[in-house]
C-alpha cells in the first residue's frame, strides 16, 4: 500500500474539532493529519528509532493489558502483529508528523495509535477507520497517556542509538591504540601553551587520546544506565489513572521483552519521573563531554598536520578530497574540520536540552519533542564522527619521523633536563644564550664547560628524557 494510492477512494473521520476526509487506504488518521498541519516548522521527520520504540511500547502495553484481562485476545494479537511489523521497519511512511511538536508529543503518540489500530484492522479483515472494532485510544492506547508513552519511547530510542555510539567509540579507541603501538618509538616534541615543551613519543600522545575515548565509552554505559528508568504506567501525571493495577504490575516486564533491553525498569516514583527531566541534562552533558574530547583531538590533528611545507607538518593525514577550487594540489584536513563543526552543533543541542528540561511546569514537561530531537541528533552525529575519524583519519595517517625527531633534538626546552644538575638559574642563562646566538643547547653547555660532551649528549638526548619519564611513571 502507498500513501497516494487511489485518492478517489476516501474515508471520513471526526474528532472534537470536526470531520476530515482521508484517503481510504492510509493507516494514519485524523489526529495525525491535524498534527502534520499544525507542526510544520522545522522539516525534521520523526526519527525512525522513535517510531520503532513507540511500537515497542504499544506492544508491551497490549501484552500487559491482555495479561491483566482488560483487552480482548484477538484485538491484542492483531495489535501485537501490527507493532511487530513497525519494529521490522514497515509502515514508517505512515508517520507523517514532524519531530518537534506542541502538545508534549501527543500528535506523535496519536499517529502511532492510529497506524497500529488501522493496520490491526487490516489484519482482522476490516477496513481502516472502522474504529468500532479496534479503536486507536480505547484499545491501542489503553492504560496509557502521551505523558508516559512518549518519554518511555524516547528513552528506548536513545538507548538503541547508544549501542551504535559505543561501537564507534570502541572502534576509535582501538584504532588509536593500534596506531600508538606502531608509533611507540617515534620521538616528538611535546607542546604546552602552543610552545615547545619536553619530548614525548607519538605512541604516548596517541595513547592519551585513546584513554580519553575510553572514558567516553564509560560515559556511554552511564548514559544507558540513566536512560533505563522509565515512567510507563504513570499515564497522565504519574498517578496511573485509567491504568489497571494488573497492567501496571505487568508492563515493565513486557517492555523489557518487547524492546530486548534487559536494563529497563519502571521508576519507583512515577510522579517524579513524569515531571522532572534533569536526567536528560545529565545525559546531554555526557554527550557534550564526548564532543569536547573529539574537538580537542581534531584540533591537535589539524595543528600537527599544518603545512605541509610551511607549518608543523608532523603528520600526513589521508587525503579524502581535493582541497581547493583555485589552488592545484592543495589538500585540507576536512574530516577533522567536519568533526569540529559537528561538536559545535552538539554544544548547541546541549543548550537546547538544558532549556527544554528547565521549562516544564507542574506535572509535565511539554518540551520533550525538541529535547528528543536534539539528543538523537547529538548521539547520531557523535557516532558518525568517531567512526569517520577512526576509518578515514587515524587508520591511515603517517608521521614524519625525521621532522619530528629534528624538532625534538633542536628545542630549547631540552634545557629542562639540565636544571636538576646545574640549577634553574644557570639553565635559564643557557637557554637565553642559545636563543640569542642561534645555537643548540648542547653546544652552549659544552662551550660554557658546564658538562663534558659525552655527559651533555646523554642528558640532553630526547630519548633519554622520554625513557626517564616512562621509568618514573612505572615506579609511581
Amino acid at each position: 500500500m502507498s500513501l497516494g494510492e487511489d485518492l478517489r477512494n476516501v474515508r471520513k473521520e471526526k474528532d472534537l474539532l470536526g470531520t476530515r476526509t482521508l484517503p481510504a487506504n492510509v493507516y494514519y488518521g485524523i489526529h495525525s493529519v491535524r498534527a502534520a498541519e499544525n507542526y510544520n516548522f522545522c522539516g525534521y521527520p520523526i526519527h525512525p528509532e522513535l517510531i520503532t520504540a513507540l511500537a515497542m511500547v504499544k506492544k508491551a502495553s497490549a501484552l500487559a493489558n491482555l495479561e491483566a484481562g482488560v483487552l480482548d485476545e484477538n484485538k491484542a494479537k492483531a495489535i501485537v502483529q501490527a507493532t511487530d511489523e513497525i519494529i521490522e521497519g514497515k509502515w514508517h511512511n505512515q508517520f507523517i508528523g514532524e519531530a518537534i511538536q506542541g502538545g508534549a508529543g501527543t500528535g506523535i503518540n496519536m499517529n502511532a495509535n492510529e497506524v497500529i489500530a488501522n493496520r490491526a484492522l487490516d489484519i482482522l479483515g476490516h477496513k481502516p477507520g472502522n474504529y468500532a472494532e479496534i479503536h486507536p485510544l480505547d484499545h491501542v492506547n489503553k492504560g496509557q497517556s502521551t505523558n508516559d508513552v512518549v518519554p518511555t519511547a524516547i528513552r528506548i530510542a536513545a538507548i538503541r542509538l547508544m549501542g551504535r555510539y559505543l561501537e564507534a567509540a570502541e572502534l576509535l579507541a582501538g584504532t588509536l591504540e593500534k596506531k600508538a603501538l606502531e608509533c611507540r618509538d617515534i620521538i616528538k616534541l611535546g607542546r604546552t601553551h602552543l610552545q615547545d615543551a619536553v619530548p614525548i613519543t607519538v605512541g604516548q600522545e596517541l595513547n592519551a587520546w585513546a584513554s580519553a575515548i575510553r572514558r567516553d565509552v564509560e560515559r556511554g554505559h552511564k548514559v544507558i544506565e540513566l536512560l533505563s528508568v522509565v515512567n510507563l504506567g504513570g499515564t497522565a501525571v504519574g498517578t496511573g489513572i485509567n491504568a489497571d493495577p494488573a497492567y501496571m504490575k505487568a508492563v515493565g516486564a513486557k517492555l523489557r521483552e518487547a524492546s530486548g533491553i534487559d536494563s529497563l525498569s519502571v521508576a519507583p516514583d512515577l510522579v517524579d519521573a513524569t515531571q522532572n527531566l534533569d536526567v536528560w541534562v545529565e545525559v546531554s552533558g555526557l554527550m557534550k563531554a564526548t564532543a569536547t574530547t573529539l574537538t580537542k583531538l581534531a584540533n591537535d590533528l589539524r595543528l600537527m598536520g599544518s603545512g605541509p611545507m610551511v607549518g608543523l607538518a608532523e603528520v600526513k593525514l589521508p587525503a579524502v578530497a581535493a582541497g581547493s577550487s583555485i589552488m592545484p594540489g592543495k589538500v585540507n584536513p576536512v574530516i577533522p574540520e567536519l568533526i569540529n563543526q559537528i561538536c559545535f552543533k552538539v554544544y548547541g543541542n546541549d543548550l537546547t536540552i538544558g532549556l527544554a528540561a528547565s521549562a516544564g511546569q507542574f506535572e509535565l514537561n511539554v518540551m520533550q519533542p525538541v529535547l528528543a530531537h536534539c539528543l538523537f541528533e547529538s548521539i547520531g552525529m557523535l557516532t558518525n564522527a568517531m567512526k569517520s575519524l577512526a576509518e578515514k583519519v587515524i587508520k591511515g595517517m603517517e608521521f614524519n619521523k625525521q621532522r619530528l625527531e629534528r624538532y625534538a633534538a633542536s628545542a630549547l626546552s631540552l634545557v629542562t633536563a639540565l636544571a636538576p644538575i646545574i640549577g634553574q638559574d644557570v639553565a635559564s642563562d643557557v637557554a637565553k644564550k642559545a636563543m640569542e646566538e642561534g645555537k643548540d643547547i648542547i653546544s652552549v653547555v659544552i662551550e660554557e664547560g658546564l658538562l663534558d660532551e659525552a655527559t651533555a649528549r646523554q642528558v640532553l638526548d630526547p630519548r633519554t628524557m622520554v625513557a626517564r619519564d616512562t621509568d618514573e611513571k612505572a615506579l609511581a
